[in-house]
């Protein structure tokens, strides 16, 4: 790869020194608390099956993302502590505060050992739901979270297809962690949209590497020499349909609450789809092209991205408001 490309040098850049506050703030990794609006899809969806009022699932639901939020961080900063020496050889990554030395190992310990701590008191403040005292169940999602991600960052994240899946994993909790702060069951569609979405997510920033680190994308991550370029945009166009196609069936299987006589008895909830392809192929093309190597980065710096995402999350939230929710379900 020629050295004029912007991230072809592979070697470590100087890092000018910054406050030991905001390196910690850093390593915390917040633009990927994103990641966190998966804890209230549940409970969002799942209102507009029960009776119970907006106020009654918010703060428990919020509650619970934030705790999400912060045992993610916990975790990022365990997995920077063993992925130190390989992201000293990433064009970017070698920036993050461990690799570049601006935190040492042992003062991360103590600051992922700080965020499980708060995580665990943002559990204890989470109230009852629906009459039910539901921080057990939290607080075990999330221990299966921390679980499988300290999982992946020692052991499975060297397995081809399984790094994958154990990162699709976490989502999945996240999900299960939100309608278990608010007492629902979470619906099969909604765990296989969420899966696939995530293994998207998962292989599209896999294809996004090897596109930004070239041949040195083995030594970023390891388990890149066992992928290739075709596997890995085969598998990003295969869940991408798969994720639609989840959705799809949801769309139709909720035909009887979004139909509205008005226009002509179309499911309106359909529209949703429109917006849902745009982001998804979106996402495949920048990642192709090699302008990102995070699909979670599109959603903060790609605005036709961004764009499709809040469009989707206007036009569902507007329809379950007035179909579900205003209609008394």
């Amino acid at each position: 790869m020629s050295r004029d490309h912007p991230l072809a040098d592979p070697l470590p850049q100087p890092v000018p020194s910054r406050p030991l506050a905001l390196s910690l703030f850093k390593l915390a990794r917040p633009h990927q608390w994103v990641k966190s609006a998966f804890v209230l899809i549940g409970p969002f969806y799942g209102l507009a099956d029960t009776h119970r009022t907006l106020s009654e699932v918010l703060v428990p639901a919020i509650l619970t993302a934030a705790a999400f939020a912060l045992a993610s961080s916990s975790c990022y900063v365990v997995n920077d502590l063993f992925d130190a020496e390989a992201d000293r050889l990433h064009p970017r990554k070698c920036r993050r505060p461990i690799a570049s030395g601006a935190v040492t190992p042992g003062v991360a310990w103590v600051f992922a050992l700080g965020l499980l701590v708060a995580t665990a008191m943002l559990v204890l403040m989470i109230p009852p739901t629906g009459g039910q005292s539901v921080r057990g169940l939290v607080a075990l999602t999330i221990g299966l979270y921390v679980a499988n991600v300290t999982a992946y960052s020692i052991w499975i994240k060297h397995i081809i297809i399984a790094d994958v899946m154990g990162l699709s994993l976490g989502f999945v909790l996240r999900v299960m962690g939100g309608c278990a702060a608010v007492a629902i069951s979470p619906s099969t569609w909604l765990l296989n949209c969420t899966f696939f979405l995530a293994m998207f997510l998962a292989f599209g920033k896999r294809l996004g590497e090897r596109r930004t680190a070239g041949p040195n994308a083995a030594g970023v991550r390891a388990v890149q020499a066992a992928y290739t370029d075709d596997l890995l945009r085969m598998a990003v166009v295969v869940t991408a349909v798969a994720t639609l196609l989840t959705y799809a069936s949801y769309v139709q299987a909720s035909e009887i609450f979004y139909t509205d006589p008005a226009a002509g008895n179309f499911n309106l909830l359909w529209l949703t789809i429109l917006p849902a392809t745009f982001g998804l192929f979106r996402c495949i093309v920048l990642l192709e092209r090699g302008d990102y190597d995070d699909p979670t980065e599109l959603a903060i710096r790609d605005r036709a991205f961004a764009a499709s995402g809040l469009v989707f999350g206007v036009m569902t939230v507007l329809l379950i408001i007035f179909f579900r929710l205003g209609n008394g379900g």
